[in-house]
């Protein structure tokens, strides 16, 4: 049989996603955000369950193409643009949109030979200090893009470094309303966590809202506050089995390194999983997980194939018991799915990390489950 392993995709819960998001910044429109092959959970599985935003916003030109092949007509923005001229060409040929945050992107632009005129994103720098035109440039870089005939619309766009923090966005607004107040174009500012924390607000809203954690069920600004409190359902679900049962001895140690001794008698759990199947290696002992839709919790280092559980308290778990990683049981009711859920920001929490890198690295050796 094949090794007790499944990461299951819910595609209701992305739609459910994509609505909440909608409602929190009513009047906008919406890029659904899928780079990084919809962060970890695949363009072809995610397509049906995003066909309901206005665009899809990405990085590469083969994610582009694959869309495209999906059958998608509609907006498509490349959200770092073109590396290379002759990038422009696949723009074209593909019908794309796509931010100009350079210099070299403007000189690209002006020896392109195109029949169709470009549509152009045009990024600012607020404070995030990676890619855009620092606010004092902006004017200058908008002026030479209206002035080519290789460019059509120009909207113009920033990232906020901190809408998920206690510094906020008030900042960053107030220097993109002083350098942009009379350029003409649509406005695209918001992230997840600006849409969901601040997108009652039209100047936060603006015309395009770029949501991408938040469709896939995971909080962007957590712990403030869990998935759970934006009403948001988690996406990816990642489940294992128990296959081996140890009994410890006060004094007994689990797994390499010796990192975890037991302080009593314990029943310990091996699943079949490690961080050869994305698990993170960081997580530390104490890591929050599920085994037959009961909360317990890790004990010792992560291997590359196993993790170890905590089953004391737990009786009725054996061989074949339920393990969730993250997100849903399979096998959990309805009435008992809140409390069956494992977030994937706890255990990312625990990890010393964020949801996002757990999505994303998510092995190609573990199968994968779409339920639309």
């Amino acid at each position: 049989m094949p090794r007790p392993i499944q990461a299951t995709l819910d595609i209701n819960a992305l739609r459910h996603n994509l609505a909440q998001i909608k409602a929190s910044v009513p009047d906008a429109l919406v890029w659904a955000v899928v780079k990084a092959n919809a962060y970890g959970h695949g363009i072809d599985q995610v397509f049906e369950g995003l066909r309901a935003a206005d665009g899809f916003a990405l990085l590469d030109l083969s994610e582009a193409e694959r869309l495209r092949q999906l059958g998608w007509r509609g907006p498509i923005l490349l959200l770092e643009g073109a590396f290379e001229t002759r990038d422009l060409e696949h723009c074209s040929r593909l019908n794309l949109w796509h931010v100009v945050h350079s210099e070299a992107q403007i000189d690209m632009l002006a020896v392109h030979k195109t029949h169709q005129p470009h549509r152009i994103f045009l990024k600012m720098n607020t404070g995030m200090n990676r890619l855009g035109f620092v606010p004092q440039a902006f004017r200058a870089a908008w002026t030479r893009l209206n002035a080519l005939p290789q460019v059509d619309e120009i909207s113009l766009m920033t990232h906020f470094s901190d809408a998920d923090g206690d510094k906020g966005i008030e900042a960053a607004l107030r220097i993109f309303a002083e350098f942009t107040h009379d350029l003409s174009g649509e406005r695209s500012l918001s992230n997840s966590a600006a849409a969901l924390r601040h997108g009652k607000a039209l100047n936060v809203r603006a015309d395009w809202v770029r949501p991408g954690i938040a469709l896939y069920g995971s909080s962007p600004d957590y712990p403030v506050n869990s998935a759970a409190a934006w009403h948001l359902k988690p996406v990816m679900s990642l489940n294992a089995a128990i296959i081996g049962i140890q009994h410890l001895q006060a004094g007994d140690s689990v797994g390499y390194g010796s990192t975890f001794v037991a302080d009593r008698a314990m029943r310990i759990g091996v699943v079949a999983c490690g961080y050869a199947d994305g698990y993170p290696r960081s997580a530390p002992s104490g890591t929050p997980i599920g085994v037959d839709g009961v909360r317990t919790q890790t004990v010792g280092r992560v291997s590359m194939d196993m993790i170890t559980v905590d089953i004391t308290d737990l009786p009725q778990a054996g061989l074949g018991s339920e393990v969730t990683l993250w997100g849903l049981p399979q096998q959990a009711s309805s009435a008992s799915l809140e409390s069956a859920c494992i977030s994937i920001d706890e255990v990312a929490l625990s990890a010393g990390t964020v949801g996002y890198e757990l999505m994303c690295g998510l092995s190609s050796r573990v199968p994968v489950n779409v339920l639309t």
